[in-house]
């Protein structure tokens, strides 16, 4: 069990023990996890503040990642290879993992689904805070005084040619959700009780939501279920049972992923979603006048009430699926996959389904997402990138165009075939792809025909999936 969540970066006690035992797996703890994260994210943030101050180019910095992740990971990792990192229990437990980039929403988010849950206390949350805490000083500390922070890119106003008018503000530190919601009398228990695991990241070491999912899918600690969400969400009334047998329902449990992208929030709902038939993520498209092409998921039509069993579908969405905790054996997240905002989800989806597990749509819906426009100037994580590296000239969108090939490799873009890529310089973002690649228990090419995806030239072409759209999977 952690100490309470607070304060912030608060150092672990004997972290190097655990640490040791954690990571040769001789005696993994939570604490010796969460203990070896901060070590790893400690000795990030030294290096990102080191390659800030000259000019570098995208393969140094790119480098400088994997050789940090691999040399701080790598055992860790190889440890717990085909195994869990602790025992799952047969308890009905859930645990809910959540990447919050400097959320505003994640306190109420933590409520809602507390209050909902039919078992509250079978619930635990592995979050990770990515937010702008203040400066931080040479030894570690945060002065969180004035107004260290910054906005959003805010839209302000228009132009005489009609296009927006945008600024980025000056502001006070970050909301912490988790000392909201740990401080507030009647939800503290679940803080005292060790059912709230946090690892705290400073704003520069965000790299996006697939690094995020990858430290906040450590925090699991041998709980039955696994389900990953966006951290602005609300929740349907005992949403935690009702999926658990929503996915027992489906007849190739338990190799079972729920997924679905839920509805927007509704006015005067007093903040509970009320069921409504499920969507199902029957479509995908590829945007190819985009500068990094890669498929994309969309919703294809829905339930309309009544079915007997949840039907198939052939992708995940990364921002929420449901799922047994073995997946986490099988399909462990990839850590070598910074800067990137798409691409998680194609990948997520064809590394699931060739490791054996079928992905259902859940017939109701048991969560809403609060969908953001851009105007309301919200901070992304790919400014920060920007800030940081301003120096070298370039920001997050060279980056991710490098990152990005090991997703088009996994996938079967042909301009992105291991020997060109590694003929243009770039090989080393294949390291251990044979560990994050595809499963064994099904074939690429039996995806492709699963999905109806094809390779035209040097493309890759989403196409009607008949099957998805008249629920004749089962």
């Amino acid at each position: 069990r952690l100490p309470f969540p607070l304060p912030i970066f608060s150092r672990i006690p004997d972290a190097g023990r655990l640490i040791e035992e954690t990571r040769t797996g001789k005696n993994p703890s939570i604490a010796g996890v969460t203990a070896l994260l901060q070590g790893f994210l400690g000795s990030l943030h030294d290096q990102n503040m080191e390659l800030s101050k000259k000019k570098n180019s995208p393969g140094d910095i790119i480098g400088a990642y994997f050789d940090l992740a691999a040399e701080h990971l790598g055992s860790f990792e190889a440890a717990f290879r085909g195994r869990p990192i602790f025992p799952i229990r047969e308890d009905g437990s859930i645990f809910l993992s959540l990447a919050a980039y400097r959320e505003h929403l994640l306190c109420d988010t933590l409520k809602y689904a507390f209050d909902q849950a039919l078992h509250p206390e079978k619930l635990f949350v592995g979050a990770v805070i990515q937010n702008c805490f203040g400066k931080v000083r040479p030894d570690g500390t945060v002065d969180s005084s004035g107004k260290p922070c910054k906005t959003g890119v805010e839209v302000v106003g228009k132009k005489e040619n009609g296009s927006p008018m945008t600024k980025i503000s000056d502001r006070i530190p970050d909301i912490n959700g988790i000392e909201d919601f740990c401080t507030d009398s009647a939800y503290k228990k679940y803080c005292l009780s060790g059912q709230i695991r946090v690892l705290y990241v400073h704003e520069t070491e965000s790299l996006g939501p697939a690094v995020a999912r990858y430290l906040a899918s450590k925090l699991w600690g041998g709980e039955s279920f696994f389900v990953q969400t966006d951290s602005h969400l609300q929740f349907a009334q005992h949403w935690d049972d009702k999926y658990i047998q929503e996915a027992k329902a489906a007849r190739s449990y338990p190799k079972v992923v729920l997924s679905t992208y839920p509805p927007g929030f509704k006015k005067d709902n007093n903040n509970t979603v009320e069921e409504s038939p499920g969507t199902r993520l029957c479509m995908c498209e590829t945007l190819d006048g985009g500068p990094d092409p890669i498929i994309r998921l969309n919703t294809g039509g829905g339930y309309k009430g009544g079915e007997e069993f949840p039907a198939q579908i052939p992708f995940i969405a990364a921002g929420f699926f449901f799922a047994r905790a073995e997946f986490l054996v099988d399909v462990p997240f990839d850590p070598y996959l910074p800067w990137l905002f798409m691409g998680e989800e194609i990948a997520l989806s064809m590394r699931a389904w060739t490791a054996g597990w079928d992905i259902y749509a859940p017939r109701k819906n048991l969560i809403a997402h609060q969908y953001r426009p851009g105007r309301l100037g919200l901070p992304k994580f790919w400014e920060t990138t920007d800030r940081l590296y301003r120096k070298s000239r370039f920001g997050n969108n060279q980056l991710s165009k490098t990152v990005i090939l090991r997703i088009k490799n996994l996938v079967g873009y042909p301009l992105a075939e291991r020997t060109k890529v590694e003929k243009e310089g770039n090989g080393l973002i294949f390291r251990d792809m044979e560990i994050y690649g595809l499963g064994k228990e099904r074939s690429w090419e039996d995806y492709m025909k699963f999905t109806g995806i094809t390779v035209e030239g040097s493309k890759i072409q989403c196409n009607r999936i008949a099957w998805c759209g008249k629920m004749t999977v089962l």
